[in-house]
């Protein structure tokens, strides 16, 4: 027994004299790695210390210095990882490394200097330094910026085996020269360069050893040439992610039999086409097969699959594979495992064939076509089933009970189908051995209790989010406790514990969640800090769209690595900590948007430097923005701080100069823009008062997509540019409409409420992609021109409010896709074009809005549980989305309203009101079935009202007032069942008004005032004795009893009342002219008063403009006409009267009586209307 013991002791002896006998490095080598760190320093410009532990102290062991590595039997250093230095310090850029500092260390074998940008050695008479390195085996170079002639330079090294230049600045072909004495290589990845041309296979005939080759993310083109057959020892080639296509020609295809040890092959992302898989089908022992991605279309057939049987993993994701599942001819893949068929077009159900592959451990169907039930008996048979992945698919009917069989499943994920049914009656409860469950998006209904899961001791991550309001979950009831520890918990819009709104208590005891969403559940109670607390890895936590309330704070320990916050619309309150900023420092999404905080914003949050999405939006938040948000936040994308209550001046000479979206709406920012580009894709600036010219970087900005700055005070002239939309309503913009402006590309322009003048330049009309133009309440003029039809895209037309004149030019017609036309308030004559039933006027098709929601991107992340199927499973953050900011305010029902979004793509209307057109109403108009709301008031028609105005079945509002219609209103309109505002009052129409049935019975007598022949409900007229004649005046009793009848045939008796009508207004003029000094005096008078008085109020004095102030349906005085002063002594032009009658009756109606009757008398008078037709009188 003695003898075993000394044994025993002597070993240990001996291991520890091994361990310690060279404790001390080699001297020479300490000092050539303090040489190597001064070096490394002078390429530096940061003042971070570098390579700390490498002091020049002889009491300090060099080989337990960080990134050394020593052998412990001799002492010498052996490895050197210098990889990422320059994540820790600031390199310059192309630096190269004096490869003589190598030198001192003879045993070196690992050498890592990746991710330096380094871009080659110091000098290539150095090169003989590189032979002395007798023993580097191991070189690793990659994420640097080498060249190709690194590769020469490299052959000096005697016994490199292993040597990776993956993402280095290489490019153009690899020739013979540029591999030689590689030979004795056994990996080489050139992974990630610029290399192109063929693949050099020819030229690495020699490379006998090579087992790996990594060739991937290059322009490699053409086919696998015949020479890779000499490649005899080649186990794993990469060559995915090139251009190559093509396969071999049939003779020289058996080159593949001789690489008896290819087993991995990796060619996704290439062009491949089917042809490939049979040429594949020669190689041996081929186990491996990765064709994802590689343009393949059509069905596959057996020829195509054969001698591929003894593959065991097999991906062809990503390609154009249609048909039925190829499961018939894959029957003999006995030892498959793994199949990928996902992102295909497959169609059909599962074929029972599906049973034959009885080895098959992972199936992916993933986001095809197929639909059905599945097969019970052959899917229940897969026993050895670990991951089953089919989502994305119209699969239905409930799952199987069987399924209970697949006791191996792993991961499980049926999302985006049509399964049903009830969950608490599904196998759930027996996959005890599930890691990872995705039951998203289906059509289960009923209460699935969460007990279920008891059991699941394994599980990591449960996705369910729902969709049908029809499937509950209930958390609490009955008690349990989960046995299981989760990384991922997504239960969205899952009604989870419906009866009491409290967070799952579950929660509570999970430590290791990384990712929580328990959004819009109508959850309740304060902010849920204990979740931030326990779980000190979580990275991700959305409570959007719940109930709870009270203040918002976070732990106050800096630890924390959540990177992605939302808890967005709810009823939070409060001020934000001072120090979040330093709390949540590696932050990178933050949503805080719908709650009702106030207060500033702390500066701290200028310490969230990793923050790419910030969205403030909707609270109560107040005072300036910090600089320090955005100056120092500079991966800032999305920045929304639209519906606050911020001001001051926001653009300093700090600020981040790119954005992906930057919205400031409807806040109370001042001073004007920056003078410095930015580079902006969606700008929203809106309902602010800043000020100044528009630079001309704002509408000449090739980034810029969307820019809105409506309701501000800019002035001045548009710039030059192009822009696809651009919306500069209610400011203060003059002069003309450039005729520079690019609008080609061009798909809304807004210009609304500002002084600009002229007619519709070239540029405008040449904007043949346009969907919105909207020019109302400016001062444009002249004819529309007949070139107008080149909007062969426009939905919505708005020249309301100018003074436009003219006919209406029956090119408008043309506009088939029109939805909203308002041509109202203008100075338009003759008739109505009857052509306008050919515009759509709503009937689009809904694939056809272009007003509705879009994405501008996203936030989320993928998490790395990766499986057999072997993909990152994506971790859904929130899809950022914007409207298209436009918002048409028209009048309809009498009332103004804004229409956005979808409600705008779905409105239709025309309006014509107050012109002076004339003639009658086309009956064609009754063909516009789609219309909602149609406005022909205040002009000249006559005629009577057409009967197929009945066709108009989506009809909401008809308003032809304040004509001269004659005749009887059709009763057929009461079938216009969604009528819901009807007047024609102030015309000649005469008899029995429609019967109060349906929406008639809700028109009241103002409908039909100011016509002296309707009668019947509701006007107090009755109908029961008609007297077709008018009423005779009564004699005198002085009065003859002699009758005289006078008679004027039509065309006489017209102009008749004509000429009466004119010497009448001759008479008003003339007294008019009589006080002309009087009236120029007083004119003058208001003018500088109306001046002085805007003066008083701090503001600039600007003309009467119906640009912010003129109601919608009323024809507005434009300050020119009010504003210039009329000289004294010069008689007032005839138009410049009729402009100065209009505006005083408005202004009389501005006027409040404090009576009554006097409001009353006034308002008659206001729409009061002299109609002199010839169908009056006798």
């Amino acid at each position: 027994m003695e003898w075993p013991l000394v044994k025993f002791l002597l070993w240990g002896l001996l291991l520890f004299v091994q361990i310690h006998e060279h404790k001390a490095c080699i001297e020479d080598e300490r000092m050539g790695l303090l040489e190597l760190k001064a070096f490394l320093k002078s390429k530096t410009n940061h003042t971070k210390p570098l390579l700390p532990t490498w002091v020049n102290d002889t009491k300090s062991e060099c080989c337990s210095w960080e990134r050394v590595k020593c052998s412990t039997s001799t002492g010498h250093v052996i490895k050197l990882t210098l990889t990422s230095i320059n994540q820790e310090q600031t390199f310059e850029d192309n630096w190269y490394i004096n490869i003589s500092l190598f030198q001192p260390f003879k045993e070196l074998r690992n050498l890592d200097l990746s991710d330096n940008k380094i871009a080659g050695w110091l000098g290539n008479k150095e090169s003989n330094c590189l032979s002395k390195m007798s023993k580097l085996a191991h070189l690793n170079l990659s994420w640097n910026h080498f060249d190709k002639e690194i590769l020469r330079f490299l052959g000096a090294l005697p016994v490199l085996k292993f040597l990776n230049l993956s993402y280095n600045h290489m490019e153009g072909p690899l020739s013979s020269h540029e591999l030689v004495n590689l030979s004795n290589l056994e990996v080489l990845i050139l992974q990630g360069n610029g290399l192109n041309g063929s693949l050099p296979f020819k030229d690495m005939a020699n490379f006998s050893s090579l087992k790996i080759l990594d060739l991937s993310e290059n322009s490699f083109t053409g086919c696998i040439p015949p020479y890779i057959g000499a490649l005899s020892s080649l186990k794993a080639p990469s060559l995915y992610s090139n251009p190559l296509n093509g396969t071999l020609p049939t003779r020289e295809s058996n080159c593949l039999s001789k690489m008896s040890k290819l087993g991995h092959l990796d060619l996704h992302w290439n062009q491949f086409g089917k042809k490939i898989l049979r040429f594949l089908g020669a190689l041996p022992v081929l186990k491996f097969l990765d064709l994802s991605y590689n343009s393949m279309e059509g069905p596959l057939s057996s020829h195509e699959l054969v001698n591929l049987n003894n593959l065991e993993v097999l991906i062809l994701q990503g390609n154009g594979l249609n048909g039925s599942l190829p499961f018939k001819d894959m029957a003999n893949f006995s030892n498959l495992k793994i199949l990928d068929l996902s992102e295909n077009s497959f169609t059909g159900s599962i074929p029972p064939y599906i049973g034959a592959l009885s080895s098959l451990k992972a199936l992916s169907l993933y986001s095809n076509k197929l639909n059905r039930t599945l097969p019970i008996r052959e899917m229940c048979a897969l026993k050895k089933l670990e991951e089953l992945d089919l989502g994305g698919n119209n699969f239905e009917g409930i799952l199987p009970p069987c399924l209970t069989n697949l006791t191996s499943l792993r991961l499980l994920d049926i999302s985006y189908n049509r399964f049903s049914g009830n969950l608490s009656l599904s196998p759930v409860a027996n996959w005890t051995s599930l890691e990872y469950i995705d039951l998203s998006y289906n059509l289960f209904e009923g209460l699935f209790s969460f007990s279920l899961f008891a059991n699941h001791s394994k599980l990591k991550v449960i996705k369910l989010f729902n969709d049908n309001n029809k499937l509950d979950i209930e958390i609490e009831n009955p008690n349990w406790d989960p046995s299981f520890q989760l990384k991922v918990l997504l239960l969205s819009n899952c009604s989870l514990n419906k009866s009491t709104g409290n967070i799952p208590k579950f929660l509570f005891d999970q430590h290791e969640l990384e990712v929580v969403d328990i959004s819009h559940n109508k959850l309740n109670g304060s902010f849920p800090i204990w979740l931030l607390e326990n779980n000190t890895r979580l990275q991700m936590l959305s409570l959007r769209s719940n109930s709870f309330a009270g203040q918002f704070h976070l732990p106050s320990y800096r630890s924390m690595d959540l990177r992605w916050l939302d808890v967005s619309d709810n009823n939070l309150d409060g001020q934000l900590q001072e120090n979040i900023g330093k709390i949540i420092p590696k932050l990178e999404s933050l949503n805080l948007s719908r709650n009702y905080f106030e207060g500033n914003l702390p500066s701290s949050i200028g310490n969230m430097s990793n923050l790419e999405n910030l969205d403030l939006s909707f609270n109560k938040f107040s005072g300036e923005v910090p600089m320090e948000l955005v100056a120092n936040c500079t991966r800032l994308d999305i920045l929304r701080l639209s519906n606050n209550y911020f001001h001051g001046e926001i653009f300093s000479k700090n600020f981040k100069k790119y954005f992906f979206s930057l919205e400031l709406n409807n806040n109370y920012f001042t001073g004007t823009l920056p003078v410095v580009q930015l580079k902006v894709i969606y700008l929203d600036i809106s309902n602010n008062h800043m000020s100044g010219i528009i630079p001309v970087w704002m509408v000449n900005n090739s980034d810029a997509m969307i820019i809105d700055l409506s309701n501000n005070f800019f002035e001045g002239k548009i710039p030059c540019g192009q822009i696809s939309t651009l919306n500069l309503s209610y400011n203060l913009l003059s002069g003309l409409l450039p005729t520079c402006l690019n609008l080609e590309h061009a798909w809304h322009l807004l210009l609304r409420g500002n002084n600009l003048i002229g007619s519709l330049p070239k540029a405008v009309l040449n904007a043949s992609n346009l969907v919105t133009l909207d020019i109302r309440d400016n001062s444009f003029s002249g004819n529309i021109p007949k070139e107008i039809d080149r909007f062969s895209n426009l939905r919505v037309l708005l020249l309301s409010g100018n003074q436009f004149s003219g006919m209406i030019p029956k090119q408008l017609c043309w506009l088939k896709k029109i939805s909203i036309m308002d041509l109202s308030r203008n100075f338009f004559s003759g008739t109505i074009p009857y052509c306008f039933y050919n515009i759509s006027f709503g009937k689009q098709a809904a694939s056809e809005f272009v007003y509705g929601d879009y994405s501008i991107g996203s936030s989320g992340f993928f998490l790395p549980y990766k499986y057999l199927l072997n993909k990152d499973r994506q971790i859904e953050g929130t899809n950022f989305h914007f409207n298209i900011p436009i918002e048409i305010e028209f009048l309809t029902k009498y009332r103004s309203n804004l229409y956005h979004g979808l409600i705008l793509d779905m409105m239709s209307t025309l309006d014509l009101s107050f012109n002076k057109l004339t003639g009658e109403i086309p009956p064609e108009l009754g063909r516009l079935s789609s219309i909602f709301s149609l406005n022909l008031s205040h002009n000249q028609l006559n005629g009577s009202i057409p009967k197929t105005f009945s066709d108009l079945t989506q009809l909401e509002s008809l308003d032809l007032s304040q004509n001269n219609l004659s005749g009887e209103i059709p009763s057929v309109l009461i079938d216009l069942t969604f009528l819901a505002v009807f007047t024609v009052a102030h015309n000649n129409l005469s008899g029995k008004v429609p019967d109060m049935k349906k929406q008639f019975s809700t028109f009241g007598e103002s409908s039909y005032e100011g016509n002296p022949f309707l009668c019947g409900p509701p006007l107090k007229k009755s109908c029961t004795v008609i007297d077709e004649s008018p009423p005779s005046p009564q004699k005198s009793s002085e009065a003859s009893d002699g009758k005289c009848v006078l008679y004027i045939n039509h065309h006489w008796r017209k102009r008749c009342f004509n000429l009466v009508e004119d010497r009448m207004y001759w008479c008003y003029y003339f007294a008019l002219n009589t006080l002309k000094g009087l009236t120029s005096s007083c004119l003058f008078v208001w003018t500088k008063k109306k001046d002085e008085h805007i003066k008083e109020e701090g503001a600039t004095p600007v003309s009467i403009s119906p640009a912010k102030t003129a109601p919608i349906a009323e024809k507005t005085l434009h300050s020119s006409s009010v504003t210039k002063p009329v000289k004294l002594r010069e008689p007032i032009p005839e138009d410049q009267q009729r402009e100065l009658f209009k505006w005083m009756l408005e202004e009389k109606r501005k006027i409040k009586p404090k009576d009554p009757e006097e409001k009353k008398r006034i308002d008659g008078e206001s729409h009061s209307q002299t109609v002199y037709s010839s169908e009056t009188y006798p």
